[in-house]
């Protein structure tokens, strides 16, 4: 008998040593639906976290603006811990950092492609913002391309003339603007309702966004105009950070690095099931014939110029990246 509970104990024991306690936990402010693919990216990086770090750092992902943080509030959140990680929409941090609104002018890098170029450029200065800000930066990810949602076809320009458009960032305004629109600057949890109180009656946006909106219940056509890049990048606090052991900071990199490469491969299958889901609910989706294409991109350059001399900083990576391109 005695023999029997000593081996029960030593059973106990063992089973306990390799069973890892969260020596740290960290709250993640994700601002995207539940069903939604940045989200589903953000709760594999947490498993994947946990798995890395033997269960020692567990990360719990609010999905759909749960902690209060909205959009454009993101860096400065991980910047004064209020969270100690985020899922960050980039472009909507102009307002700390103009540079971060690179990637979003418009048909810079409008392909998944392009952006993977511009990012090899551009990635360090990102870095160096984030770190500016008290954050480190672990991955980003694009959505897919930028397409028009709105009532009617577009076929000309004239079609965008008038149009009620939330936009995402200034680029955005100022594009939307240049085409003879009314565009309205705003984060994603107003779009759905100024939709249904008729203040906007376009969206630019992902597929991914039309179908977490359902906007098939406000409009019946979407354009693919892939006119804009755009990515959400993932930071963490750097006092978080500094704070895990240096095992654990390694195993997460380079979970990191990782996972990156997989979620932007998700980008670019989610855009074709997103098509295929709004297709299905109603949606005509089109596609810009090339004269319009050639009109609207006609229309977007001179901003590129205009940018780079509010934020002379950007220069470099947009002059190095279409060097290359070209």
């Amino acid at each position: 008998m005695k023999n029997a509970l000593l081996a029960g104990l030593a059973l106990a024991i063992a089973g306990f040593a390799n069973t890892a306690v969260a020596e740290t936990e960290w709250d993640m402010s994700v601002v995207w639906p539940e069903g939604n693919f940045h989200t589903k990216n953000a709760i594999k990086f947490a498993e994947t976290v946990k798995t890395v770090t033997n269960g020692e750092v567990a990360i719990t992902v609010h999905s759909g603006g749960a902690l209060g943080i909205k959009g454009p509030e993101g860096m400065t959140a991980v910047r004064d811990g209020i969270v100690p990680v985020a899922d960050i929409l980039m472009s909507q941090q102009v307002g700390e950092a103009p540079v971060l609104g690179v990637e979003t002018l418009p048909y810079l890098a409008p392909t998944m492609p392009d952006l993977a170029l511009l990012h090899k450029f551009f990635r360090p200065k990102i870095e160096e913002v984030a770190t500016s800000m008290n954050q480190k930066l672990l991955y980003m990810v694009p959505w897919p391309g930028q397409a028009v949602y709105a009532p009617k076809p577009i076929e000309k320009i004239e079609d965008i003339s008038g149009l009620k458009i939330r936009v995402v960032d200034a680029n955005g305004h100022n594009f939307f603007h240049a085409l003879g629109a009314l565009p309205v600057q705003m984060p994603w949890g107003e779009v759905v309702p100024s939709l249904a109180a008729g203040t906007i009656n376009g969206v630019t946006t992902s597929s991914s966004s039309g179908v977490d909106g359902a906007f098939w219940e406000f409009m019946k056509n979407m354009s693919t105009f892939n006119w804009q890049a755009s990515s959400n990048i993932v930071t963490v606090n750097l006092d978080a950070w500094n704070a895990l052991s240096p095992e654990n900071q390694a195993a997460i990199e380079q979970a990191s690095k990782k996972l990156e490469g997989e979620f932007w491969l998700v980008s670019r299958a989610e855009d074709e099931t997103k098509l295929a889901t709004l297709k299905e609910k109603g949606i005509a989706v089109a596609s810009p014939s090339p004269e319009l294409k050639a009109a609207l991109i006609e229309r977007a350059k001179p901003l590129w110029d205009d940018f780079l001399k509010r934020v002379p900083d950007a220069a470099p990576y947009v002059e190095a990246y279409l060097k290359a391109r070209n």
